[in-house]
């Protein structure tokens, strides 16, 4: 264990906290100044600081921001005279752990840095846990069985179905398959054949060619030519459209495939995972579903076990997840109790790990305090209602806030979502102000210029693009959905640099 280092000018502090902490067999390091400290920053790191506020030089609470800038998750307790307290709170808003006030309790101080001790030796082990981090987290007996299955098929190139809950991670095991295949350098293209409307579905899959039908003014490539020597993932493959499971058993069956309105054959060298939440043997009985495309598909299958099934994963997996909303927002990630993490263990989570991750991303934003007890936990839960949606923190580095409110970033190419998770539920409609609110907080506390002007652009951008692709492109009628004029939606695509939209 590192040393704990004090901070101060006045040596009897010094020499009286380093005589209490010995008694405790605990290891100390002093200075006498901000500058030596800084210093000394630079080729080690105490377990805990205490600094003093007031000192010649540089103050405590510069070294503080020091301290935050290049150790965050470092506890820092400040010490202060009563005629301090205003400094002291600023010093506790801006990041340290506890203050102490002089003259002091030497044993409440002694209590105050053994608490500050053991958090700083969990965050480390935190720390740890989430650097050995492995693309699917799982303990459980039935997340062993799907690790040993992806073992097994890494060499083939079979077709697999992968079944299970709605939130259960089955695109995380198809990315997985593909990972550890002979076709990992080749694409992984994934499609929700439930998200496409039926009358685009065969054109996302297969392409086609310009002038195929109304609209189409230049030839498209379909998931299957960009998939090409890859892996194509069709995910809830039991809502397609029937007579579309044809043309999707004549590319099992041949490799080959048509885009529409064209009459070139195309070969197609692609590896086909498919995943459902839905009984295939049920559909099929009700002719839901074509039999010789489910045996097609089943050639292996893969089953993943629902949150209910693995009650052991929930606290690692809480973790990860309060540390990923965390590094989303850049702030210092949330601790759950273990009173809380044994509520939550005990849980029946019906949207299973998605669900999870959504109250992981609402106690980042919502709990009032850094360490989560039950009762900081959504009241909807302790009722044993269900866990509210996440108000906003799916915004990362590859999705802006307005891409987020409206449901672009969860519709990109499914290459850039996380490896990790699953893709969070959409807000709730009540939900998207608390996104902005977090979002502009966010961007001040980064010091972003012009932030009112940054986010009026997103905001106007997110509504210009759900109103176009709603109008299937047509200007005239978002405008008119809208509320704006035919040349501000005119101006405002050219000023905010939207691709698409036609005249009429």
């Amino acid at each position: 264990m590192k040393p704990i280092w004090i901070v101060d000018d006045d040596e009897s502090i010094r020499w009286v906290l380093e005589k209490a902490l010995a008694r405790e067999n605990l290891a100390t390091r002093s200075f006498s100044n901000v500058r030596d400290t800084v210093e000394a920053l630079k080729t080690a790191t105490p377990q805990v600081l205490v600094s003093d506020i007031r000192m010649p030089g540089e103050s405590g609470l510069e070294l503080l921001q020091i301290v935050k800038t290049m150790h965050p998750g470092l506890p820092v307790i400040v010490m202060t005279a009563f005629s301090d307290l205003d400094s002291a709170v600023s010093a506790f808003q801006g990041g340290a752990f506890e203050y102490l006030a002089k003259p002091f309790d030497l044993d409440k101080a002694v209590e105050l840095i053994r608490r500050a001790l053991e958090e700083s030796l969990r965050e480390s082990s935190v720390e740890q846990a989430a650097a050995e981090t492995p693309e699917i987290l799982g303990q459980a007996a039935a997340m062993q069985d799907v690790f040993r299955a992806i073992g097994r098929l890494s060499q083939s190139n079979v077709t697999v179905l992968i079944t299970g809950e709605s939130g259960t991670g089955k695109e995380l095991v198809a990315r997985a398959l593909h990972k550890h295949s002979p076709r990992s350098s080749q694409p992984f293209i994934a499609l929700n054949t439930a998200a496409i409307p039926k009358d685009l579905l065969e054109s996302e899959l297969f392409g086609h060619e310009r002038g195929a039908f109304t609209g189409a003014q230049a030839t498209r490539r379909g998931r299957f030519e960009q998939a090409e020597g890859g892996t194509l993932f069709l995910d809830e493959i039991g809502d397609m459209p029937f007579d579309l499971q044809t043309r999707l058993l004549r590319v099992l069956s041949d490799g080959h495939f048509y885009r529409v309105g064209g009459h070139q054959s195309m070969k197609a060298n692609v590896r086909v995972i498919a995943a459902t939440h839905q009984n295939l043997e049920q559909r099929v009985r009700e002719g839901l579903f074509r039999e010789d495309l489910y045996h097609r598909l089943n050639v292996i299958r893969l089953r993943l076990p629902s949150l209910r099934e693995r009650h052991e994963d929930i606290p690692i997996l809480t973790r990860h997840f309060l540390a990923q909303s965390a590094r989303q927002l850049g702030v210092e990630a949330k601790r759950v109790s273990e009173q809380a993490m044994q509520f939550l263990s005990g849980l029946d989570l019906p949207g299973n790990v998605r669900q999870l991750e959504n109250l992981c991303n609402w106690i980042t934003v919502m709990a009032p305090g850094q360490t989560v007890e039950v009762k900081d936990l959504p009241s909807e839960l302790i009722s044993g209602g269900v866990v509210p949606a996440a108000p906003g923190l799916a915004i990362n580095s590859e999705s802006s806030f307005a891409e987020t409110v409206n449901g672009v970033a969860a519709e990109r190419e499914p290459a850039q979502s996380n490896m990790v998770g699953s893709t969070a539920a959409l807000p709730e409609r009540s939900n998207w102000i608390m996104m902005l609110e977090a979002e502009a907080a966010h961007m001040l506390m980064a010091g972003k210029p012009e932030v009112m002007d940054a986010l009026g652009r997103q905001f106007e951008s997110a509504l210009i693009k759900t109103a176009l692709k709603h109008t299937h492109g047509r200007k005239n009628d978002a405008a008119v959905r809208l509320g704006i004029g035919r040349n501000t939606i005119t101006r405002k695509i050219q000023e905010l640099g939207i691709e698409g939209g036609k005249g009429d």
